[in-house]
């Protein structure tokens, strides 16, 4: 048994109003039941803004989230010449930066606590031959930046740290110059990869990428980069594992459609699991590069039945829907799920099964976790414990006794360390611990700007349990 590590906690970010009082998580009080329907992926609404900024026209966005990230990455494109503008249908116009024209002074960037935007945005700005400084909440400050600014340097910018070395904040100067090779460890994340590969194509003679670790951490983000790049006009081939080529040429402006964000469904998607209730959310994509699409065998190891139905004359599309175990009395079955690996952002949340779940549960591959948001695995080692439950925490795994030998979670006031997805966790859980309070629960805006209501318009009507369920 590891001793636990200390999770990052930090003054919130004045950006970020954090209310005083602890939200009272709801407890269900019966099956919950209902549909819940999802607002667009942080990661892919992103992608396509990142995407957007060097397209050779202006681009029409449907269903792109709304969220303090990516209010961050508009802010950040905005600061390096493009214009993102909001029309009254709810769809989002982006205007691309011009690239290759020098910046009129220095540029300022606030990351805020969003990888997206600290990884995506240094090797965006480098296609503007100037001076570049990055920075974000206190928080930011102490997650790795290292190997992707080395690979900066490596295709010609100057990057001058002003903290601590490999960390926010950063100076980056770029000028006309631009290299086409890289090689970074991405085994701390894969966003150090993505935040290279996505604007490569605009680099006058585009950029290869060489990752020189063991593995990469959730290489579904990878891929969805990869897919999402040549799904858009870019010529990305891999001559061998862990080599990506991204040629260049330019990026035909395109108007899509963002999927729902499929890792922001499992909190909602637990609560019929933990509870014997059934969920369902509609407009599921038959086929997508989301890791958020494991939910579908994740679940189903803790007892769950997932079942998906296509959406009538659309099989792209369809309703996922989960139905949580019971036993022969009705009451909620949550089956220790056994090894589950490379959870990657979904870990939280498997976390919160694995913590009202009887048998034991181990997450293992998940300690390039330690630097996202918070350390997630001290983090979750730290909440387990604050709710009576002892987690044995390793350097890239946790072990979860299950309620059978470790008792059931008893009530709490849970911590969340500014990351939205430690909330959810701590909502999940309360859900079998009635009392339980979550401080800071404002910090799930990141991706998601109205989870309590959700949440409460969910769980609340399991109080009168009735054949329809709620519909948020």
């Amino acid at each position: 048994m590891t001793t636990p590590s200390t999770p990052t906690t930090t003054p919130a970010a004045a950006s970020r109003p954090v209310p005083a009082d602890p939200w009272p998580a709801p407890a269900a009080l019966g099956p919950v039941r209902g549909t819940v329907r999802l607002p667009g992926s942080k990661s892919l609404t992103n992608r396509f803004l990142v995407l957007a900024a060097v397209a050779d026209g202006p681009c029409v966005l449907h269903g792109a989230l709304a969220s303090r990230d990516t209010a961050l990455m508009r802010g950040a494109l905005e600061a390096l010449g493009a214009r993102c503008e909001d029309r009254v249908d709810g769809s989002l116009v982006v205007t691309p930066l011009p690239v290759g024209a020098p910046l009129t002074g220095e540029v300022r960037v606030d990351c805020g606590l969003a990888g997206t935007v600290m990884r995506f945005v240094p090797a965006l700005a480098a296609l503007r031959p100037g001076v570049v400084v990055v920075d974000g909440d206190p928080a930011a400050r102490v997650r790795p930046m290292a190997p992707l600014l080395a690979g900066l340097e490596q295709t010609g910018t100057r990057v001058e740290h002003l903290g601590e070395p490999g960390c926010l904040p950063v100076r980056l100067t770029t000028g006309a110059a631009l290299g086409d090779e890289a090689t970074v460890d991405s085994s701390g994340s894969s966003q150090f990869l993505s935040g290279l590969l996505l604007s490569a194509a605009r680099r006058p003679d585009g950029l290869t990428v060489r990752h020189t670790g063991e593995r990469v951490p959730s290489p579904e983000h990878v891929a969805m980069t990869v897919a999402f790049l040549c799904g858009h006009g870019v010529r990305v081939d891999e001559p061998a594992p862990g080599v990506w080529r991204v040629h260049p040429g330019p990026v035909p402006a395109f108007e899509a459609h963002v999927e729902p964000d499929l890792s922001n469904a499992g909190p909602f998607l637990a609560a019929a699991a933990v509870t014997g209730g059934e969920v369902s959310v509609p407009d599921w994509p038959a086929s997508t590069t989301q890791i958020g699409d494991r939910w579908r065998t994740i679940l189903p190891a803790f007892g769950a039945d997932v079942s998906f139905a296509p959406a009538p004359g659309d099989p792209s599309r369809g309703t996922l829907t989960v139905r949580g175990g019971v036993d022969g009395a009705g009451r909620p079955r949550v089956g220790g799920a056994g090894d589950v690996a490379d959870t990657a952002e979904l870990a939280p949340t498997v976390a919160a099964l694995a913590l009202l779940a009887a048998g034991p549960t181990r997450l293992s591959g998940i300690g390039h976790l330690r630097g996202h948001e918070t350390d997630r695995l001290a983090a979750l080692t730290a909440e387990a414990a604050r709710f009576g439950v002892d987690v044995v925490e390793g350097p890239d795994a946790l072990d979860f006794p299950g309620t059978g030998a470790g008792g059931a979670p008893s009530a709490a006031e849970a911590h969340t360390y500014e990351d939205h997805r430690m909330a959810t966790f701590a909502a999940v859980v309360g859900l079998r611990a009635p009392g339980t309070a979550v401080r800071d629960v404002a910090t799930t805006a990141k991706t998601m700007p109205d989870f309590p209501a959700r949440w409460e318009g969910l769980v609340v009507p399991s109080a009168r349990v009735t054949d329809r369920g709620a519909d948020v």
